[in-house]
């Protein structure tokens, strides 16, 4: 057999003398044998075919990057725009919940023990200041105003007699210690008055009713409850013809054009609070659930001194304007504590960053349609920008919105 005999790679000439067998071997055998040689051998020799390109344009030595066709990175969102530097501010955030201003809020209680006979407030009603809320009958009030006007009666009685006593004293009528008597009585007998006086006051009466009971003698055991300043009442716990005793809050009246908001920080934040609300003045941004999209600002009252030995947190009160009144009591909030800015920091928008495992990194475009994944070292986040620390350089051009889309093609798996 003339030819070329291939075996794995190598080639060896063989004449058709030396290629004729000396077993005995029929010549078909061996130009099948041969064939079969052959053929191996052209297997060896071809290349294999390339695989065909799926998924993302890039090559095996381009594994950190993505090409995309220009109009397919219009169709996918992808916006970019150039990394700078610029004022930056982080932020702790701590819950808390809306509260009445407690210098602006009346628990009103009764005086004097009482039936409740007239009801003139409801519950959410806007009220003006001395404005009536509510009329007891009290038996104990009318006792003590009739004793009162008894004590005057009798301080009258004992002035005239002490004035005649001193009369007759002058004219030696009656010795010196009958007028001492008389004066003695007269000075117990005011004490009395005194008393009684004190009495009403303490029962609610104010000093212009007390003199109209003097030129009246008309006891009235009403007692009418009015609102201490203007505002709307929050709490009522009163029904008509019930009875209340001193120890009843009957009303609740709050001033709510402005709020508090008390929060709990936890120990180790406590140094940041601190240091953030040096400046009483500085405002502190408030989130409340039932307004998700809006932000308030606030002003930090006051900042505790003293540990929750059970939660280990310390309490931060805030006041914030409410002329609307649409935060309410009870709400709970969110107070977003800002830290002073810090000038010229390498930053990137929050929505530019990508994570993969414990890897962070961000696209940055090359040229149009190709983009680099580059691995960064992140500092500092305030919910809009994240401070850039390692794997950046001011002026490069990074994918701001449709980040996702280009991380998908790149983590996709290849074929």
């Amino acid at each position: 057999m003339r030819g070329m005999l291939i075996y794995s790679g190598r080639c060896t000439a063989r004449c058709e003398h030396h290629a004729r067998p000396r077993t005995g071997l029929s010549r078909t055998v061996w130009v099948c044998f041969g064939m079969l040689l052959l053929a191996s051998s052209a297997a060896c020799d071809r290349a294999p075919a390339p695989a065909q390109e799926s998924g993302p344009k890039r090559t095996a030595n381009e594994t950190s990057l993505v090409r995309f066709p220009l109009d397919e990175v219009t169709r996918s969102g992808v916006t970019v725009e150039p990394v700078g530097r610029t004022a930056f501010r982080t932020y702790r955030s701590f819950p808390g919940v809306v509260r009445p201003n407690e210098n602006a809020l009346a628990n009103i209680t009764t005086l004097v023990r009482g039936r409740v006979a007239e009801v003139h407030a409801d519950l959410g009603q806007m009220v003006k200041a001395n404005q009536l809320l509510v009329v007891l009958h009290s038996g104990d009030l009318g006792l003590a105003q009739s004793a009162y006007l008894k004590a005057i009666a009798r301080r009258h009685v004992a002035e005239q007699a002490y004035q005649r006593a001193q009369f007759l004293f002058q004219e030696k009528v009656i010795g010196q210690a009958e007028a001492q008597r008389r004066e003695g009585e007269m000075i117990s007998i005011r004490a009395e008055a005194q008393e009684a006086r004190e009495g009403l006051l303490l029962l609610g009466m104010s000093d212009k009713e007390i003199k109209k009971l003097e030129q009246t003698q008309t006891i009235r055991s009403q007692v009418p409850i009015v609102a201490p300043f203007a505002g709307r009442v929050i709490a009522r716990d009163l029904t008509k013809g019930e009875l209340v005793e001193t120890t009843n809050k009957l009303f609740a009246v709050a001033d709510l054009s402005t709020v508090w908001v008390v929060a709990n920080v936890s120990e180790k934040d406590i140094s940041y609070v601190q240091r953030a609300t040096t400046n009483p003045n500085q405002p502190v941004e408030v989130r409340v659930t039932a307004y998700p999209n809006e932000v308030f600002q606030g002003t930090v009252l006051y900042v505790g001194d003293v540990l929750d030995t059970a939660t280990r947190t310390m309490q931060v009160r805030l006041a914030l304007e409410n002329p609307t009144g649409r935060l309410k009591p009870e709400m709970f909030a969110t107070i977003r504590v800002l830290s002073e800015p810090t000038s010229d920091v390498l930053v990137v928008p929050e929505a530019a960053i990508q994570h993969d495992r414990d890897r962070s990194f961000v696209f940055v475009q090359q040229e149009p349609g190709v983009f680099e994944a580059r691995t960064v070292r992140l500092g500092d986040k305030n919910g809009t920008l994240a401070e850039i620390l390692e794997g950046l350089r001011e002026g490069e051009v990074v994918v701001k919105e449709g980040a996702f889309t280009l991380k998908s093609e790149l983590l996709k798996p290849k074929d």
